[in-house]
């Protein structure tokens, strides 16, 4: 795979990254904040767009910020196993960590965080 393709448009606050450049995609909202695209039948990402992108880089006083994936919710079952597994490998996780906020022993949110540092957009 090459290396992905970053572009910041900084009226609106907005970074696309591009994984595969032209591909047709398939459009899962994370949150609010997160799109991920998605070849569904060959369960392989295409790109992400970060809304607000400033803000979803902005470290706080104790660390980097994490996001719920709160559009998860509205996914079937098989569709969320196919998101998590690209979420979990490359290119996806070069760019996005993956994590859990337990509130309880049962209840497990995903959430995420920016794995790069935003200097790094070229």
């Amino acid at each position: 795979m090459t290396k992905p393709n970053f572009n910041y448009d900084e009226d609106s606050d907005t970074l696309y990254v591009s994984f595969i450049p032209g591909e047709k995609a398939t459009g899962i909202e994370l949150n609010d904040h997160i799109l991920l695209r998605i070849n569904e039948d060959e369960q392989k990402a295409i790109g992400i767009t970060f809304f607000e992108y400033s803000i979803l880089a902005q470290k706080t006083e104790i660390g980097p910020r994490s996001f719920q994936h709160s559009g998860l919710n509205k996914l079937s079952d098989g569709l969320k196993e196919i998101v998590f597994n690209i979420l979990s490998h490359p290119p996806v996780s070069d760019i996005l960590t993956l994590s859990a906020y337990t509130p309880s022993a049962i209840e497990v949110i995903p959430i995420t965080l920016l794995q790069f540092e935003p200097g790094t957009i070229n």
